[in-house]
């Protein structure tokens, strides 16, 4: 099978003698027969762009995925398919290769011999969102470039199929994916979905009892606007077609070439933005072509970007033996690294579930019979316990820049956070809880549609997620990691992370202001009830995953320059870090051992937060 989309998240990343980049080489991915479905497809991006590209029954298609592709229900939406034939279609069995070539960052796609040969190459600039095709044959052919979409109407969601977005499985009647606009534009193909100004996220802000404070409110959905523009050298519009492929519908709208040649090339610029019109969408995107159009070196600076990601970290066990799991070990590592180094420069993170790298989701579950859109767990909403693998592993494999977007996720919603503690509870720091939207509140499903009257509004009415504060700590350890790596300046970053912090020093007085007088317990520490030890140890007393989250994050603050942590701000953290409980221990077998919390009510999951101070 060609599903090679392995994970490995490895906190020790080390290679053997290698020279140069010529090491990754061997472990390019080459197939030597079309493949049967987009499962067998091939990732190739760059910048924040990713196609999943494969060759079936001759025609060569690719999906293209872009960060930030947020729609009106928090659908990360793909931005189409595309199709490309050529008449004579040279793309045969005969001689067929299709090739990873990860040192450059790119794919090849060869057929045929002599004069039935044919060379296809795929890319992604990594500075400017564009995507490349080339097409080299050593005859004369038409090509016809299609672009597809499923969105070209607007499509009812079905039952489960609403867990690619925010309502999960709570979605209202008739929610429907809108349609997306499309059309030919003098000799190009315009394509493109925008958001309404109502969205997911006036939903989720009425629902939590935040309407009050809306104006002031970070809101990435409203006007969202994600798509680009086909346009091929020596092509004009020829028509569109409707088909279906797998269990999905859809139109396509095609150029062709104005006459046979032995070369043709294609582009797909792309934009996404939030502008109060359409027209400053397309503005965008049209300054967008005119600057790649005059850049002459994007695929040197292309090359030249991937060829140092790899001199940069790289596992290499039992050089050119494939044949062995040493080496398997290391092809798997280069790979997924080629996976994220796709989004090195996004606005938004790397999901955790899938990334920018999905396909057609009836090969996962056959019950899953919808769109390309579709992944679990949501698109706009992340998950900090499982996105924390995806960006810790970049510590060590220094690939530093990569972590940014996984930060602005959450300095960018910082605001929204703090409101949500001056709303509910009349005091300041950040609440961040787990399953969060991309506007820094719980998501609405999670969150709760049906609850208890009189509950804490600034509570998740969910029997997993209730009290789990802490996740946003091991991103704000992550940033003082780069800083202790690299020594950068986080200085951006500091308000954030003394956010955090101040908010369980604030909110944990606060509730013991509610059971008694006092605020501390007896030795003057912060009495961290009830709390969540991850999502296993419930109504928790002292969770030793936050309690090792609290010291850790404040420890290294207090390590910061003076002119990034004054003097009256560090005397004020040093308080702070006094008043913090000790992690517990328990005995097991005559055995003092880590425990989970001091106390706790209850056992929900099966991890292990006892771990929390020795990870990562």
């Amino acid at each position: 099978m060609r599903k090679f989309f392995y994970l490995l998240c490895s906190a020790l990343l080390f290679g053997t003698h290698v020279s140069g980049q010529s090491y990754v080489d061997q472990y390019n991915v080459v197939w030597n027969t079309q493949s049967q479905n987009s499962s067998e497809s091939m990732p190739c991006g760059g910048g924040d762009i990713g196609l999943n590209v494969w060759v079936e029954d001759g025609d060569l298609l690719f999906y293209v995925s872009r960060s930030g592709t947020f729609d009106e229900n928090n659908t990360m939406l793909k931005l189409g398919r595309v199709r490309v034939k050529l008449t004579p279609n040279l793309l045969t069995e005969t001689n067929f290769r299709q090739e990873l070539k990860l040192r450059d960052g790119y794919v090849r796609i060869e057929a045929g011999e002599g004069r039935n040969a044919v060379g296809i190459d795929l890319w992604v600039d990594v500075f400017r969102p564009v995507v490349h095709l080339e097409i080299d044959a050593k005859q004369a052919v038409t090509a016809e470039i299609a672009y597809e979409s499923w969105r070209y109407r607007d499509r009812d969601l079905r039952g489960l199929e609403s867990n690619q977005n925010s309502y999960k499985w709570a979605a209202p009647k008739d929610l429907q994916t809108k349609a997306d606009t499309i059309r030919f534009e003098g000799e190009e193909v315009l394509f493109y979905h925008r958001n309404p100004t109502e969205t997911l996220f006036e939903v989720t802000v009425a629902q939590q009892g935040m309407d009050n404070v809306k104006d002031r409110m970070m809101n990435p959905l409203a006007h969202r606007t994600s798509g680009g523009l086909l346009t091929g050298r020596n092509m004009i519009p020829a028509g569109t077609y409707q088909g279906e492929y797998l269990n999905t519908d859809y139109k396509g709208w095609f150029l062709q070439s104005k006459r046979p040649a032995t070369r043709h090339s294609a582009q797909i610029y792309l934009h996404v933005e939030q502008t109060e019109t359409a027209q400053e969408w397309m503005d965008g995107l049209q300054a967008i072509k005119a600057a790649s159009e005059k850049s002459r070196d994007a695929r040197k600076q292309t090359r030249a970007w991937w060829n140092q990601y790899w001199e940069r970290s790289y596992i290499v066990i039992n050089e050119n033996d494939p044949q062995s799991e040493g080496w398997k070990i290391g092809r798997n590592y280069q790979l997924f690294r080629y996976m994220l180094g796709c989004n090195a420069f996004g606005e938004w993170p790397t999901k955790f579930n899938g990334g920018l790298f999905t396909y057609d989701p009836v090969f996962t579950k056959e019950e899953y019979a919808y769109t390309p859109d579709f992944r679990n767990w949501g698109g706009g909403t992340h998950t900090a316990q499982n996105q924390r693998l995806v960006y810790f592993p970049m510590l060590k494999s220094g690939d530093f820049e990569m972590m940014t977007p996984q930060f602005e996720f959450y300095n960018r919603s910082l605001g929204n956070a703090e409101l949500r503690s001056e709303v509910y509870w009349g005091h300041g720091g950040a609440s961040f809880t787990e399953q969060l939207e991309n506007y820094g509140l719980p998501n609405p499903s999670e969150y709760g549609w049906k609850r208890r009257e009189g509950y804490d509004p600034g509570m998740e009415y969910n029997a997993w997620l209730e009290y789990q504060w802490d996740t946003s700590l091991e991103f704000c350890l992550m940033i003082l990691e780069v800083r202790r790596y690299t020594g950068a300046d986080i200085s951006r970053y500091v308000p954030m992370i003394e956010s955090c912090l101040d908010f369980f020093d604030q909110h944990y007085r606060y509730l013991a202001r509610q059971r008694g007088i006092k605020e501390l317990n007896g030795e003057g520490k912060l009495v961290l009830y009830p709390g969540s030890a991850c999502e296993t140890y419930k109504m928790a007393y002292d969770a030793t995953s936050t309690i090792a989250g609290l010291q850790v994050v404040t420890d290294q603050l207090l390590r910061l320059e003076e002119r990034v942590l004054p003097a009256e701000k560090r005397e004020r953290w040093e308080k702070f870090r006094e008043s913090l409980p000790d992690i517990s221990f328990r005995e097991i077998d005559g055995h003092p051992v880590i425990a989970p919390a001091k106390l706790w009510e209850r056992i929900n999951n099966t991890e292990v937060p006892q771990l929390y101070p020795v990870f990562p």
